[in-house]
C-alpha cells in the first residue's frame, strides 16, 4: 500500500471494507474479556510480562527460530546460532518498545531504526538504517519482488506521514496497515519480519486498544501459522480490497489469539497454577 500522495486521511476507507467492521468488533470483545478478568485488576504487570514473553516466542518463531516456550523461559545465553539470536533479538525488541511508545507518534522513523539495532544487536553500518540500492535482504519467510531503495524511501517518508498525522480509522486497521507496509518494504537488510510484528505492537499498544500490552499478536500470528501469515501478507501486497481486508482480518484474528492466551494465563494464576 503506497502511501506517498494520499488523502488525509486514506486508511478511513479500510474500515469500512466487507468484513473488516466485523474483525474491528470481534477484537474489541476479545481485548474486553483480558481486561474485564479479576486477575487483571490485581496482577496485571504479570499479565503484561508474560504476554511479552509469549509475543517474543511466536515472533521469533515466524522468522524461523520455533523454540518451546519453556526453553525460552529457561534460557539465559541467546547469543549461539542464528535461531539463539533471532530469539533474543525478539525477547530485546518487546523489551524495547514499550520504551518507544511516547517517541512513536513524533518519529515513527527514528523508532523503526532503534528497532532494527535493538533487533541486530551489531555494531555493523548496516544496522540501524535503511539498506541503500544493492544492499541484500535476509528475510526467508517473505519472498515478495524486493523495492528498490528509493521506493523504499519514499513509502517509509509517507508511512511516517500517516502515523504522524494519526486516522480515524480503527486501532487495528492501522496496526495491520503497518505491520504489512514494513513486511511489504523491507527496509532493513535484516530482522524485518521481527520490526515489523514489533511496530503492529506498539500500534495496538499505543492507540489505547491494548494498553497494558497484554493481547500479543505475535502469538496469534504463530499459532495460525507461517503459511496462513504469507497468505494474508500476500493479500495487503496485491492492495485489492479484497486482499487488504483479508490481511485486516488475518491480524484482528492474531489479536484474538493473543487475547485468548493471556486470558488463559489470568484463569491460570487465578487456579493458583501458574
Amino acid at each position: 500500500m503506497s502511501t506517498t500522495g494520499a488523502t488525509a486521511d486514506p486508511l478511513a476507507a479500510l474500515g469500512s471494507l466487507p468484513g473488516v467492521a466485523e474483525s474491528v468488533e470481534s477484537v474489541r470483545k476479545a481485548v474486553d474479556r483480558v481486561y474485564g478478568h479479576r486477575i487483571m485488576r490485581r496482577r496485571s504487570n504479570e499479565i503484561t510480562s508474560e504476554a511479552a514473553l509469549r509475543g517474543a516466542r511466536g515472533s521469533a518463531a515466524l522468522s524461523g527460530a520455533d523454540w518451546a516456550l519453556e526453553e525460552v523461559r529457561r534460557r539465559t545465553d541467546f547469543s549461539g546460532d542464528d535461531e539463539a539470536r533471532m530469539m533474543g533479538g525478539a525477547l530485546r525488541l518487546t523489551a524495547e518498545a514499550g520504551q518507544l511508545l511516547s517517541i512513536w507518534r513524533q518519529s515513527p522513523l527514528r523508532v523503526l531504526a532503534r528497532l532494527h539495532l535493538v533487533a541486530a544487536a551489531d555494531k555493523a553500518d548496516q544496522v540501524g538504517r535503511p539498506r541503500q540500492q544493492g544492499e541484500p535482504v535476509d528475510e526467508p519467510l517473505i519472498e515478495q519482488p524486493l523495492p528498490g531503495a528509493d521506493e523504499v524511501s519514499g513509502r517509509l517518508e509517507g508511512l511516517s506521514e500517516l502515523i504522524i498525522a494519526g486516522s480515524s480509522a480503527p486501532a487495528l486497521v492501522m496496526a495491520a496497515v503497518v505491520h504489512g507496509e514494513l513486511l511489504a518494504l523491507r527496509p532493513f537488510v535484516s530482522h524485518n519480519g521481527l520490526v515489523a510484528r514489533t511496530a503492529e505492537r506498539i500500534v495496538l499498544v499505543g492507540s489505547g486498544l491494548d494498553p497494558k500490552s497484554v493481547c500479543p499478536a505475535e502469538v496469534g500470528h504463530a499459532e495460525l501459522g507461517r503459511a496462513a501469515y504469507v497468505a494474508a501478507f500476500e493479500g495487503y501486497v496485491s492492495g485489492t480490497p479484497e486482499g487488504m481486508a483479508a490481511w485486516i482480518a488475518h491480524c484482528g484474528r492474531a489479536v484474538e489469539l493473543g487475547a485468548r492466551e493471556s486470558t488463559a494465563v489470568c484463569e491460570a494464576l487465578q487456579r493458583g497454577a501458574a
